[in-house]
């Protein structure tokens, strides 16, 4: 996977399991809060997403700029993935404060849809932040949000292994807990349409994912609204930390 940190306070970290998955995080050595919640975007630009790739850059760099003016920002480390039929980390778990959305590159849709896989990454590299972070005596949750307007047709893993790592991560206690959104960016004039829904809610269930959102078409307006509920789901779970349990699902 392509790095774009240069940085020495970011390390690169292997995520256990199939395949040579991997991600890159801040040094725990350098972070001042004791508590963090982990914020994940994953965000298609396969081919079919050219026509709307620029209000779509726009929809991430306006999540990441609300978490900015969040009352919780301090205690906020986001990661931001992109994927077609490859994965590419725009960067790895950074501060808020190391972040400017504004010098995020324009995406180049092309390629196909390595969904399983890039939601593998998202979620696995979450739970391997967490775990370590855990193990330091820091209190973490987490959130992942998938961004995409179809249905995979390139990944090596399984909806089943996103499962198990979700349950066994929970079951360890590795993490106080975990919101997995799903978002679909359904054209509603696609003679596809229905058949792309039905392939994600499937892939929610199979995934064992917290929610699926059909957002409909990628208007501007859609992706405004869009990046409104994620700053807003974002919000409500980091609040959620120290209670024990994971924010209550919001309506799109």
């Amino acid at each position: 996977m392509p790095k774009l940190n240069t940085s020495s306070n970011m390390q690169d970290i292997q995520i256990p399991g199939p395949g040579t998955f991997n991600f890159s995080a801040v040094r725990l050595e350098d972070l001042g809060a004791t508590e963090y919640t982990l914020v994940t975007v994953v965000v298609d630009v396969t081919g079919s997403v050219l026509s709307f790739a620029k209000d779509l850059l726009k929809c991430v760099q306006m999540i990441v700029d609300a978490c900015k003016k969040s009352p919780r920002a301090e205690n906020l480390l986001i990661r931001v993935l992109s994927f077609n039929n490859q994965l590419d980390e725009i960067h790895g778990f950074k501060l808020l404060s190391e972040i400017n959305p504004q010098g995020y590159k324009p995406f180049k849709p092309a390629g196909m849809t390595a969904l399983f896989d890039a939601t593998y990454s998202g979620v696995s590299a979450t739970l391997e932040m967490a775990k370590r972070l855990t193990q330091q005596d820091f209190d973490v949750n987490g959130c992942v949000y998938i961004i995409t307007d179809g249905m995979d047709n390139v990944s090596t893993v399984t909806p089943k292994m996103i499962a198990e790592k979700i349950s066994h991560a929970k079951s360890k206690e590795e993490i106080e807990s975990l919101i997995t959104v799903l978002i679909g960016l359904i054209d509603t004039k696609s003679p596809y349409a229905a058949d792309v829904r039905h392939a994600l809610t499937t892939f929610e269930v199979e995934a064992g994912l917290t929610q699926f959102i059909d957002a409909g078409d990628a208007t501007p307006q859609k992706l405004a609204k869009l990046a409104n509920f994620v700053s807003q789901s974002i919000s409500s779970q980091s609040q959620a930390l120290g209670t024990g349990s994971a924010s209550q699902p919001l309506q799109f």
